[in-house]
């Protein structure tokens, strides 16, 4: 049997559930300034052969992941078709362009579901049907969109994917009344926070975090050193960066964006080559992102806490009733939607209704 998509090829059900595998494969990966991808390459007679994804930032894509997979495992991928959840990419970056790795691979054939709006990587398709490949595209293109709606709203708006981090109690609360909040979360979510903070371009907080906490807002090792990549450390507001705050560090990089604009925020950091920005607090910072809609993931980790008084995690959502309130749906990429972290829950959501 076979079926037609958007584009009007024909695709047999061995081939679309191909698909199926390869944007399954996709969730294995983390969100963030790049798109989750998966592929799946098959032999002529329609049998799998390879899975392979991208696990972020500077790792092979996940076309080159599904190629290597299939070297160590001594399998000739010469003649067969790989099915891919996002066109393949035409640039040289942190790895090499999987267009040419197609090519090299003796592939006969590329099916992928979505174009690559992204310009600097787009035109893999035609660099392909160069070499004389067949390409088809469109299959399961709209479980493509959904997968990657808020990246592809974020590449749209020319604006960082957004991750927002909550680290609360119970009863919601970031701060007990009389300030204190070292440590709301238990010491395994700690770590992953700075394991975040590691693929990040950029961390923000707003100038009561800083005046308040004093916090560094390094990227640390599970051993407590410092981190060979560090996030670019912002701070938000129309008051100045206190002199002598720990974020100012002595390695200059750190900036303060004088607004209280998220969408003003975030054009600054992406002039600044900025791609991928952590949100961490406070309150009012978290509220301001989040009735704006530019919210793209959000990470909470909610400790087995109670506090019945303190500062509420988020403020200034201005909703009065019920048919106001926003809509998440649990996010199963990067390791799950719910995860136990020591004594802690991870939550992992994104925007339910999302936009591209």
């Amino acid at each position: 049997m076979s079926g037609h998509d958007v584009n009007g090829a024909s695709f047999t059900d061995l081939e679309r559930a191909a698909m199926h595998q390869a944007l399954d494969a996709a969730l294995g990966g983390p969100r963030g300034a790049n798109p989750l991808v998966g592929a799946v390459i098959l032999d002529p007679s329609g049998r799998v052969l390879s899975v392979g994804h991208h696990r972020g930032a500077g790792t092979a894509h996940a076309e080159a992941d599904a190629l290597a997979t299939a070297r160590e495992h001594g399998i000739d991928v010469a003649g067969g078709t790989i099915l891919v959840t996002l066109e393949p990419c035409n640039h040289q970056g942190r790895t090499g362009p999987c267009a040419q790795a197609i090519i090299a691979a003796g592939l006969a054939r590329v099916i992928y579901a979505i174009d690559d709006p992204h310009d600097p990587a787009a035109g893999g398709a035609a660099t392909l049907r160069a070499a004389g490949i067949q390409v088809d595209s469109g299959l399961e293109a709209e479980q493509a969109r959904t997968l990657n709606a808020r990246w592809l709203a974020a590449v749209d708006g020319r604006r960082p994917f957004v991750t927002l981090h909550i680290a609360q109690t119970l009863d919601a609360r970031i701060a007990a009344e009389d300030g204190t909040s070292q440590w709301i979360s238990s010491p395994e979510s700690l770590r992953d926070n700075h394991a975040i903070r590691q693929r990040i371009d950029a961390i923000l907080v707003g100038t009561g975090t800083v005046e308040i906490d004093d916090p560094r807002l390094t990227a640390r090792t599970p051993d407590g050193e410092l981190a060979e990549h560090q996030p670019l450390r912002a701070v938000m507001g129309v008051r100045p960066i206190p002199e002598g705050a720990a974020i100012v560090g002595d390695d200059g990089r750190a900036i303060h964006l004088a607004t209280r604009e998220p969408a003003e925020a975030l054009a600054e950091l992406f002039d600044r080559g900025v791609r991928h920005v952590m949100v961490e607090g406070g309150s009012r910072i978290i509220g301001a992102f989040l009735s704006a809609g530019l919210v793209d993931e959000l990470v909470v980790y909610q400790a087995p806490t109670l506090l019945g008084s303190g500062k509420n995690s988020v403020a200034g959502l201005g909703i009065h009733t019920l048919a106001e309130a926003q809509s998440w749906d649990w996010d199963h990429s990067d390791g799950g939607a719910v995860r136990h972290l020591g004594r802690d829950l991870r939550l992992h959501l994104q925007p339910a209704t999302p936009q591209y």
